[in-house]
């Protein structure tokens, strides 16, 4: 395969794994071999082992961050600060990318930034959608609610009145106070349904600070 042929096969891919090549290539040795040359000549980044993304100047579009958190662990979504952040929910901006996973937790660095992935049971893996990124991209995030949950049970204390205030939540019209109610009652955790609570009531608070102005 020469490289103008890979460009044109993932073209319209922001990341691509060697299965998408895999048609047709009678050997795949010789794929890796060419893989891994076009990595080292820098026309290629390599995220893992089989996904890569085309290195500038080659690449059509930009990845985003929270594709290549999907791709880099197939069961996971974004989520937590970089979810809130995302929704413009904390003043903040959050250079690694947290996404919760039911499989197995660690950072991943990479060329295209650093990701961490946080393990929830299989029964707490819910609240997510597919969200529209821009550009053509989508990738699984958390709802604004999940995201806040899922800090709170992943940070020790995070149930506090004081580290709630300590966040600076922002935009609190974006909560559906009967969803967020409901996930943490789902949950069946004490923490989330005390938590919950607290953030009603900050809800509640910043209405009616604006209400007065």
């Amino acid at each position: 395969m020469k490289f103008s042929e890979l460009m044109e096969i993932v073209a319209d891919e922001p990341v691509f794994e060697t299965e998408l090549l895999g048609a047709g290539q009678s050997n795949s040795a010789d794929l890796r071999r060419q893989l891994s040359r076009w990595t080292k000549a820098g026309k290629l980044y390599q995220l893992r082992r089989g996904l890569y993304a085309l290195a500038p100047p080659f690449q059509k579009m930009k990845p985003h961050p929270f594709v290549v958190a999907n791709r880099l662990v197939r069961s996971s979504y974004v989520s937590s600060q970089s979810a809130l952040a995302f929704y413009g929910m904390i003043p903040e901006h959050v250079s690694t990318v947290t996404s919760v996973t039911t499989l197995r937790p660690g950072p991943w660095k990479t060329p295209l930034g650093i990701f961490q992935f946080h393990h929830l049971r299989s029964a707490l893996f819910f609240g997510y959608r597919r969200t529209d990124l821009g550009g053509g991209q989508e990738a699984f995030v958390a709802t604004p609610e999940k995201a806040l949950l899922d800090l709170i049970y992943l940070q020790p204390g995070a149930d506090s009145e004081e580290y709630l205030r300590q966040l600076r939540l922002q935009n609190l019209d974006q909560l559906d106070a009967v969803e967020l109610t409901r996930m943490a009652d789902l949950t069946q955790k004490p923490k989330l349904r005390g938590a919950t609570a607290k953030i009603l009531e900050l809800v509640h608070t910043e209405k009616g600070e604006y209400e007065t102005l």
